[in-house]
C-alpha cells in the first residue's frame, strides 16, 4: 500500500514542494486541493482519514491532543508533525 499525505494549512508550502519536486510520485495533496481553510483540527483529521492520508502538520499545540482523541473513535494512517524551526531541506 502506497503512503498518501495531505498537507495541513499551516504545513511550510516549500516542504511540499521540494518533497514532491524531489519525489514526483509521491501523493502529497496540497491543502488548498483539499478545502482545509478555516476548518479546525478534527474536521482536518475526519478528512485526511476518510482519504487514507498522513496529515502533515507544523502544529505542536493542538493537533497532539485532538489526534489523540480522534483515533479512539476512528482510523487513521496518522499524523506527522514537523516542529516549524526545523530546516526545510531537513524536513524534505
Amino acid at each position: 500500500m502506497k503512503v498518501r499525505f495531505q498537507a495541513d494549512a499551516d504545513l511550510n508550502q516549500a516542504i511540499l514542494q521540494g518533497t514532491t519536486r524531489r519525489e514526483p510520485t509521491i501523493d502529497f495533496q496540497t491543502a488548498q486541493g483539499a478545502d482545509l481553510s478555516g476548518l479546525n483540527d478534527p474536521e482536518v483529521l475526519g478528512i485526511a482519514s476518510s482519504e487514507a492520508r498522513v496529515l502533515v502538520t507544523h502544529d505542536q499545540k493542538t493537533m497532539p491532543t485532538h489526534f489523540g482523541e480522534f483515533i479512539t473513535a476512528h482510523t487513521s494512517p496518522g499524523v506527522l508533525i514537523i516542529p516549524q524551526h526545523v530546516p526545510v531541506s531537513s524536513a524534505i
